[in-house]
């Protein structure tokens, strides 16, 4: 598995990355570096993270069984409609969003933390996972924004974490070489540069992850 960080540790990444992709929700009519997607979008579908991912605590601490998303499709649609929400408007929520999941992670105790609970794909994961899993959100899409966050940015040991959890998941990953941001880039299919094969030559893009 690699690098396993505190539970500490990861709340501070969450805090830190859910500091950067604020400061880049100053100008939401901006695009973004997803294709497709606005600023907008992504702040849309970080405050429906932020909720979904909430359903997951209420099911580790309730033990009622509350799921993600109703379906892809239906976060999809959410997503879209919700971009088309004033700005000010996007921004409480994006705030409020973040806010609330944070305090009701606060609440687990030790034995809920290890609750089963559901990805949106139907996989099993303790819920220790979920603060994992909204700290790779804020982190990555700090950098989705486009607002000047870089890969290089980010904490050394947020990345080498993110590398070790790429590798892990993910089928198509060759052996490259290069800067720690540089490999967290490729790996998680954005741009990328100064990654290599064993042999020197470059690095072939992987399509994009998360």
């Amino acid at each position: 598995m690699g690098y396993v960080p505190s539970m500490d540790r990861v709340l501070d990444w969450i805090d830190e990355g859910t500091a950067l992709c604020r400061g880049a929700l100053a100008d939401l009519e901006a695009p973004s570096l997803l294709p497709g997607w606005s600023r907008r979008h992504v702040a849309a579908h970080l405050a429906l993270n932020a909720e979904a991912l909430g359903n997951l605590v209420h099911w580790a601490r309730t033990g009622e069984e509350r799921h993600m998303y109703p379906s892809a499709d239906a976060r999809n649609a959410d997503i879209e409609q919700a971009s088309t929400r004033a700005a000010d408007e996007l921004r409480s929520w994006f705030d409020e969003a973040c806010a609330v999941l944070r305090d009701s992670m606060a609440t687990l105790t030790d034995a809920q933390w290890q609750t089963q609970v559901l990805t949106s794909r139907g996989a099993p994961i303790p819920a220790t996972e979920v603060p994992w899993m909204r700290s790779r959100e804020v982190m990555i899409h700090a950098v989705d924004l486009g607002a000047g966050v870089t890969f290089a940015d980010l904490p050394d040991d947020f990345l080498t974490r993110l590398c070790d959890d790429i590798r892990g998941s993910r089928g198509d990953v060759p052996e490259v070489h290069g800067p720690l941001a540089e490999l967290a880039a490729y790996l998680s299919g954005r741009p990328y540069a100064d990654v290599t094969r064993p042999d020197g030559t470059p690095a072939e893009p992987l399509s994009p992850w998360l």
